[in-house]
């Protein structure tokens, strides 16, 4: 087999951290520890050739929509057809956004980008961070597909590559992550790799973007008793309302005035604010609190996760003007990101 070259990014994060004095930061020396190791660990580093960069160092955590342009600058800066593939780690904490943002930017990429991470830091022995990057190595050594992924071992159960627009957040109070309806893409194990849910077919439109993400998308969660008086709306240009699983948010006027999203719907229109709900599986059938923001004018963004219409809807605010403009991207299943519908 031919050597592979390797684009390889760090950015921070857990992978990219020590502990000293019982704190966890980034370090500048845990990148070498991360290449010792798998030089040290991985039987045929010898047919692998890196490429490094350090365009962010930070812990995820800490993350915003500009440092997503700085890292694609540099992912740019160095033509994706001098390498076979790409691997960036990353912060756990905002890994499924950075996922889903380099996904719907490089839709039209002819390489794979992997986003590796660590759910300890890689002296820890219950470190991850090792298994994950030899598995991104295998992938780019092994597997000739475009595209974001992201592998990641839970604990005590077998290695998953996930799509990177169809990552969840990590599991409350755990390290653990899961893809949307619990579909993994593949599963690695002793070297192989084995489809679990095939990709799906994206449109094939492919629009010309520039690395700006809008900072004004305002992002609601759904929880009993929100009173939407609390939501200031001078700095955003776009609020992004989540729902509960199935679909739902509170509609009933007798949950009080300030409660219901239908009159947050109205006063967001007299603004010239556009509210848009994420996530739904779009279906014949729907809760009557549903077909009630429905009828409303509410702009639904069907079967994309959270984080993918979050980033979706930054990228979208910051290359186009037009309403129109927005709202065919938006619909526009341009990497493949929209979840089939049950």
């Amino acid at each position: 087999m031919t050597r592979k070259n390797i684009l390889l990014v760090f950015t921070g994060g857990t992978i990219g951290s020590t502990v000293a004095g019982g704190t966890i930061n980034t370090s500048t020396r845990a990148p070498y520890t991360l290449l010792q190791q798998f030089h040290d660990q991985y039987a045929e580093a010898g047919q692998v050739t890196f490429t490094t960069l350090q365009p962010l160092t930070l812990l995820s955590e800490n993350l915003t929509p500009a440092d997503w342009t700085t890292l694609i600058k540099a992912l740019e800066a160095a033509p994706a057809t001098d390498f076979d593939g790409i691997i960036v780690t990353h912060g756990t904490d905002t890994l499924s956004f950075t996922a889903a943002a380099l996904s719907c930017y490089f839709h039209t990429l002819t390489v794979p980008i992997l986003l590796v991470s660590s759910n300890y830091p890689l002296t820890d022995p219950r470190a991850n961070g090792l298994a994950n990057f030899s598995c991104a190595v295998d992938f780019i050594r092994h597997q000739h597909q475009a595209g974001v992924f992201v592998p990641y071992r839970n604990p005590r159960q077998s290695m998953q590559v996930h799509q990177g627009h169809h990552l969840a957040a990590s599991l409350q109070l755990s390290g653990d992550f899961i893809s949307v309806q619990h579909k993994s893409y593949m599963q690695y194990s002793d070297g192989q790799f084995t489809v679990l849910n095939p990709r799906q077919a994206a449109s094939g439109k492919t629009y010309p973007l520039q690395p700006r993400f809008c900072d004004r998308i305002t992002l609601i969660r759904p929880y009993p008793g929100l009173d939407y008086r609390s939501i200031n709306l001078t700095h955003t240009d776009a609020i992004l309302h989540d729902l509960y699983h199935s679909g739902t948010a509170c509609v009933s006027p007798s949950s009080g005035p300030n409660r219901a999203l239908p009159a947050f719907l109205d006063h967001c229109r007299t603004h010239n604010i556009p509210l848009y709900l994420a996530p739904a599986l779009h279906s014949p059938d729907a809760y009557q609190s549903t077909r009630q923001l429905l009828d409303q004018g509410a702009q639904v963004l069907w079967n994309l996760s959270l984080e993918t219409a979050y980033t979706k809807l930054a990228l979208a605010y910051g290359n186009f003007t037009r309403q129109e403009e927005i709202n065919e991207f938006m619909a526009a299943d341009i990497a493949g990101e929209h979840v089939a519908s049950a």
